[in-house]
């Protein structure tokens, strides 16, 4: 094998017409993956439950194959089309006769805060970093937990939130990037602190330590109380 041998990089030992059948099967597996997002009802990408991922990984692979492999017939692709289109709206039709092929299927929404503070046990078992969920609050808006009333994380990843009205607005966790939000084993100053764990408010004297009475733990941040801006 010679390095570099720009022939073999390019084009190999296909001949200059091959382009235009990878052109031709690539619009083949174009149309097909779009048929099949067609003809199975969904209506936007946004976000893929963990099911449609499988289904469009999979439907990548065998449209990957038939773009660029000469020895891979059309004909089997498309029943490999077909065959996952009947899978998934057999599958669709009896998750919506079974609730329970339906939660272990696509998983149930998950209460993440309730009244300004965190659900402790939905976070036990959530896998979702702090900065992460932060991020996705900051950009909803939020500036610190005491402006949410209530708090979901949706089976498609998204966070629906509902917020407090003013008057309601709670003592809350600073939702803000680390610079923005320091953190006190020792409170530098008397005053209203919220947990970095679970949110809950507690007043501290200065230069005072404590554990937090909901969940034991002893890092707090300054509670902010401001409405959220509109």
């Amino acid at each position: 094998m010679t390095p570099f041998d720009w022939q073999r990089m390019l084009l190999d030992d296909f001949p200059l017409l091959f382009l235009a059948e990878v052109a031709l099967r690539a619009l083949f597996a174009f149309v097909g993956v779009f048929l099949f997002l067609k003809i199975s009802g969904r209506r936007g990408i946004r976000q893929l439950s963990l099911f449609e991922l499988v289904v469009i990984l999979t439907l990548g692979s065998a449209a990957g194959d038939v773009s660029f492999y000469e020895d891979v017939p059309l004909l089997p692709i498309v029943a490999v089309f077909v065959t996952l289109l009947v899978l998934y709206r057999l599958t669709v039709l009896t998750m919506t006769h079974s609730e329970r092929l339906s939660n272990w299927m696509e998983g149930k929404p998950v209460t993440i805060i309730k009244d300004g503070l965190y659900e402790l046990n939905s976070l036990d078992r959530l896998n979702i970093s702090s900065d992460e969920f932060f991020m996705e609050l900051r950009q909803q808006g939020v500036e610190h937990l005491g402006q949410v009333r209530l708090g979901i994380l949706e089976t498609d990843g998204d966070v629906s939130l509902f917020f407090n009205d003013s008057e309601a607005v709670r003592p809350g966790l600073p939702v803000l990037p680390p610079e923005h939000r320091p953190t006190y084993r020792q409170a530098p100053s008397s005053g209203l602190f919220a947990c970095t764990r679970c949110g809950f408010p507690s007043a501290i004297e200065s230069q005072q330590t404590a554990n937090c009475p909901r969940c034991g733990n002893q890092e707090w941040a300054k509670a902010l109380r401001h409405p959220r801006a509109r």
